[in-house]
């Protein structure tokens, strides 16, 4: 049985530089999912021709907008980048010119060439959930999305804050501190017999 060796990080993509290059339906759709998760994520996308909705979206975050072909200098400065464009070629350039920086890179729909996915992510207030099929069925990720989504209460975060303050007055060291929030949280989930 294969297993999912990839490492899930949350990432404060409004500090880091992201780039996506590609215009179309698929930049559409990373953009639509990068800013549902992160409304203030810092990205600049480069394509010759855009689509209106993208456009429209874009101008809305705050999105830089680069009419151009992909070019390597695009890169500069970049943490993350997605490639998404119609042109195979280019989206591998765009991943080995990425490899030779050190800069992380998703080409879209074409997992030997990510070095992440964008997995399903579940957002109840300071709660999240993300969830990955280790790129074997985006549509699998994206029912168990809408499960959680489903299944985690409204006024989780509500309980997160609380926690959040009750852990401010706990004393004693982390060792202490976690038994106690513990005992305090093993009612969360009702397990039945």
């Amino acid at each position: 049985m294969e297993k999912n060796e990839l490492y899930p990080i949350f990432l404060k993509v409004a500090q880091l530089n992201v780039l996506i290059v590609g215009g179309g339906n698929v930049g559409l759709e990373k953009l639509t999912f990068l800013l549902k998760s992160s409304p203030n994520a810092n990205v600049t996308i480069v394509s010759i021709t855009f689509l209106p909705e993208l456009i429209e979206l874009a101008n809305k975050h705050d999105v830089k907008l680069v009419e151009d072909s992909y070019k390597v200098s695009y890169l500069d400065g970049r943490h993350i980048v997605i490639a998404t464009t119609d042109n195979i070629d280019v989206n591998v350039q765009v991943y080995k010119d990425c490899k030779e920086r050190t800069i992380l890179v998703n080409v879209a729909d074409n997992p030997p060439y990510c070095d992440f996915y964008m997995g399903g992510i579940v957002t109840k207030g300071n709660i999240k959930i993300a969830i990955s099929t280790n790129g074997k069925s985006p549509t699998l990720a994206k029912r168990l999305r809408q499960f959680f989504e489903d299944v985690i209460p409204e006024n989780i975060d509500d309980l997160a804050k609380n926690l959040n303050t009750y852990r401010k007055t706990l004393k004693g060291d982390f060792q202490e501190k976690l038994t106690t929030l513990n005992t305090l949280t093993k009612g969360i989930i009702n397990k039945k017999d």
